[in-house]
């Protein structure tokens, strides 16, 4: 990660401190040791509100499975699934500053429950008009990719303008999510801020 600029300080962890750094397009991650640092890599991941791609599998499980999706009803006790894998970046001192930020305002979750228990869902963070995503989890196969779906319904609804998903993976290709420079970027970040959204 020799490319990224790194940036280190107990005192970002600060609710106030913290929405400023997701606002300058930073996100942060603990590595194995538990230090948290915050990342801006050259390489951003976004997928596009409205133009992503809905996987036709997908269709058919939103259409015939019995998923009830909720917003915001347990955003704490997701990010505490996505935590609870054999290797995380989402240490105890992450998920407390996230609980400030969920004070805020600014923390949301989509959640999958099936028969009134939790088996999926995601987690991000807003600004304005970004949502910035953070992480998910499956108990269910395919879980995390309908809470996705939900997650990019709303922010439609809501007139958000951008969906920050860090980094590219093939989960995430399926939904069109595309790799922009940095500067493009925070082009991005600036007309989304024109927009002062809620989320709910």
């Amino acid at each position: 990660m020799s490319n990224e600029k790194h940036i280190s300080n107990v005192d970002l962890l600060k609710p106030e401190n913290m929405i400023l750094m997701y606002a300058r397009g930073a996100f942060p991650m603990a590595d194995e040791n538990g230090d948290i640092n915050w990342f801006m890599p050259e390489m951003r991941t976004i997928i596009p509100i409205h133009n992503y791609n809905l996987p036709r599998s997908l269709k058919n499980i939103l259409k015939t499975n019995d998923f009830e999706f909720r917003f915001d009803s347990n955003t704490m006790e997701v990010v505490k699934r996505c935590a609870d894998r054999e290797s995380t970046w989402i240490s105890k001192e992450l998920i407390k500053a996230y609980k400030g930020l969920q004070k805020l305002g600014h923390l949301h979750s989509v959640e999958v429950y099936q028969k009134n228990v939790l088996v999926g869902g995601l987690y991000g963070v807003t600004y304005q008009g970004a949502f910035f995503g953070e992480s998910m989890f499956s108990k269910i196969s395919q879980a995390s990719k309908c809470a996705l779906v939900k997650l990019l319904e709303r922010l439609r609804e809501k007139e958000f303008s951008l969906l920050d998903v860090q980094y590219q993976t093939d989960h995430l290709k399926m939904f069109g999510a595309k790799e922009i420079q940095f500067e493009e970027f925070a082009d991005l970040l600036v007309k989304a801020y024109q927009k002062d959204l809620s989320f709910n």
